[in-house]
């Protein structure tokens, strides 16, 4: 798509339609015409072509109002009724942004500091030194990505002045962290690419599980100031302040190093390892470039791939020999500690788990030292309002709440941003494996923009419920399912749909190791919302035994009738499903023949299995004929579940206590 590098490559020149010109000293000369506005644009790819004002106007407004500026013809008719309105958009645009910083004043139930100064009173107030420490850490790691000048040095031709200054975050597993960061908001937007992908989570999933059925070993480790082993790609410098220390104040400073702040740094770090990558002949998989895969075999002969996944600077590696592959990373970059088996993964804690008449090695992941610790600062946070978490509740949320119908006064800014918070943190726990709260947790998502008073002290509640239904375990299960019981039919579908067939990428490297069985639950509750009848999907996907995929989450549409809620939700399992299996495929691990599928609507099923079966309700037909077609291709089938035995029924609507825990105690361990 054509875009505009930047507001000062917009440029008038002659032609018939202009109403004005720029001559070669850059005088306007007015001209007579009725044809209106064009400009000659300049694209990034430094082509130029001629373009209506009006098109412009649509597609870049903000960059036609300040070259109406710039050029002094705010007054003339084809800009005077855009240009004020344009450019006050722009000011509360970016006045919103600054207020939305400020007022973040949580992350995990921790206040942020916004200045140095603050951070130490921060710390006096709590009795540590974290956020002393952090900002100590930070300075001395950053020694190499400065070349400070010394007087009579110059500049290089070129470089630009920004200001730099100190951020404050705080990481998954609480740590406190300072980061000097430039002001890249100075600098007009790099030519070259500046985009930098991470690992998916899915794909950390597939990789444990897939460790635990080849019988591969598991090395992590974390690059230590990754964006600073990386050169800069924008020439920027700076003027030292007394973080640098009190002897080089005042001086110029240069930066040499990619640093977090600017535009390119993200994208220079990822093709700085990139190319490390490629050099230990890894390639990346095409259904997500941050999973590195290298053909290998094992001394008895067995064929699989070595897989290396990256999140920025966070590495795993599997391969039954990960110890080489480690250490030729270790030679290239500063390791923050020697590699281990991993512990802990993105705030997760990591650990073998044992599973009866099962030898292979197999992993487990769970929050619990990550919640132990949110809880902690929840409830110290409660108690300076005199408050704590109270009871020992059996479900996330009390019996009958519905946070759509709450009608309790509206939350001001501040406990609006901590709610914000809390749901942050109860949603990063889901990821992590706790299911249990997904539900609870989507449904008070819904409410981020307007929180109430309801909404936050349910979310405490939540925590409370947590608080005494920590020790959940995510085991990456190898082990495979015998469905011979479970009633699949098997029907001819050719006269239906005969050139149906599941689409493989040309691609697609050879399949290594061994099969993965893909097991699905599905299930919508109809019209759940009591105000918008909205219904809600709920869907997990296992490979083997492993919970993989999970979705909770209202429906787009209002349907009818629980056989269209139902059907709209197979039709998202599909999409889900064609999505994994691409990821799967494009991996390398072969897929062991259909996903095998189960819902509690026979109606559904029957129309999704049998391929005589007519549909009565025309609007479905979307998805009834993207669910047939997907099963007359082989992507799935599917079968009947009864719905005391459909595990995702807790992923629809909140459910009383004992059987929410009949079924989690079949997902979780």
């Amino acid at each position: 798509m054509k875009d505009i590098n930047n507001w000062r490559q917009i440029e008038e020149a002659v032609q018939d339609e202009l109403i004005f010109q720029v001559s070669h000293n850059g005088n306007l000369h007015k001209r007579q015409t009725t044809k209106g506005w064009k400009l000659c644009v300049r694209w990034k790819d430094h082509s130029t072509s001629w373009e209506p004002l009006k098109d412009l106007k649509q597609s870049f407004p903000i960059q036609v109002a300040e070259f109406a500026v710039k050029q002094g013809l705010t007054e003339k008719p084809a800009f005077r009724w855009r240009v004020n309105d344009t450019l006050k958009r722009r000011d509360r645009m970016i006045k919103a942004v600054k207020i939305r910083y400020l007022k973040r004043t949580h992350k995990y139930g921790i206040q942020l500091p916004k200045t140095v100064e603050e951070a130490y009173e921060l710390d006096r107030l709590s009795g540590n030194d974290l956020w002393h420490q952090a900002i100590l850490k930070e300075m001395k790691n950053n020694a190499v990505a400065f070349k400070i000048l010394e007087d009579g040095e110059h500049v290089p031709p070129g470089s630009q002045w920004i200001p730099f200054h100190m951020i404050f975050d705080v990481k998954c597993d609480f740590t406190r962290k300072a980061r000097f960061v430039a002001g890249g908001h100075w600098t007009d937007a790099p030519t070259q690419l500046t985009y930098s992908s991470v690992v998916t989570r899915d794909s950390v999933r597939i990789g444990f599980l897939i460790a635990a059925l080849n019988g591969l070993d598991i090395l992590s480790a974390d690059i230590g100031n990754a964006y600073l082993q990386a050169p800069v790609r924008e020439k920027v410098h700076t003027t030292a302040g007394p973080e640098f220390g009190p002897n080089n104040v005042g001086k110029t400073v240069v930066l040499v190093r990619a640093m977090y702040g600017l535009k390119s740094s993200g994208a220079a770090w990822h093709s700085k390892f990139s190319e490390t990558m490629r050099s230990m002949d890894f390639t990346p998989s095409y259904a997500d470039p941050d999973v590195w895969m290298r053909p290998a075999t094992t001394p008895d002969g067995f064929e699989y791939y070595e897989y290396i996944l990256v999140y920025v600077d966070d590495v795993l590696v599997i391969s039954v020999a990960p110890i080489p592959i480690m250490k030729t990373i270790q030679q290239a970059y500063r390791l923050k500690d020697s590699p281990t088996a991993p512990t802990t993964y993105l705030g997760a804690t990591i650990k073998e788990w044992s599973i009866p008449s099962e030898t292979r090695k197999v992993w487990s992941m769970n929050c619990i030292q990550y919640l132990k610790e949110a809880i902690k600062n929840v409830e110290l946070e409660l108690s300076k309002s005199g408050h704590c978490l109270r009871g020992k509740p059996t479900t996330p949320m009390q019996n009958g709440y519905r946070p759509e119908l709450d009608v309790s006064p509206v939350l001001g800014p501040d406990q609006a941003n901590y709610f914000q918070s809390l749901i942050g943190i109860l949603r990063w726990a889901v990821e992590l494996g706790h299911i249990d709260i997904y539900i609870d947790v989507s449904l008070l998502s819904s409410h981020l923009a307007e929180p109430r008073l309801g909404h936050l002290e349910q979310t405490l509640h939540i925590f409370s419920y947590l608080k005494y239904h920590i020790t959940s375990h995510l085991v990456f299960d190898p082990i495979y399912v015998s469905w011979e019981k479970a009633s699949f039919q098997e029907y001819n579908w050719k006269e239906f749909y005969h050139d149906a067939k599941e689409s493989v990428p040309p691609n697609a490297p050879e399949p290594r190791g061994h099969l993965v069985q893909m097991n699905a639950f599905v299930d919508a509750n109809h019209a759940g919302n009591k105000v918008t009848r909205r219904s809600h999907t709920g869907i997990i996907i296992y490979l083997n035994c492993s919970p993989i995929q999970w979705y909770s989450k209202s429906q787009s549409t209002i349907e009818s009738s629980t056989f269209g809620s139902e059907f709209v939700a197979m039709r998202i399992l599909v999409e889900m499903l064609e999505a994994m299996r691409y990821k799967l495929t494009m991996m390398g691990i072969p897929i062991n023949g259909p996903a095998n599928v189960f819902c509690d609507n026979r109606s559904v099923v029957t129309n999704a299995t049998v391929p005589t079966s007519t549909l009565k309700k025309k609007h479905n037909s979307i998805a009834y004929h993207r669910v047939r077609e997907a099963v007359a291709a082989g992507i799935l089938r599917t079968t009947k579940v009864h719905t005391s035995e459909n595990l995702v029924d807790l992923l629809t609507k909140p459910l009383a206590g004992p059987q929410l825990k009949q079924l989690i105690q079949k997902i979780l361990w």
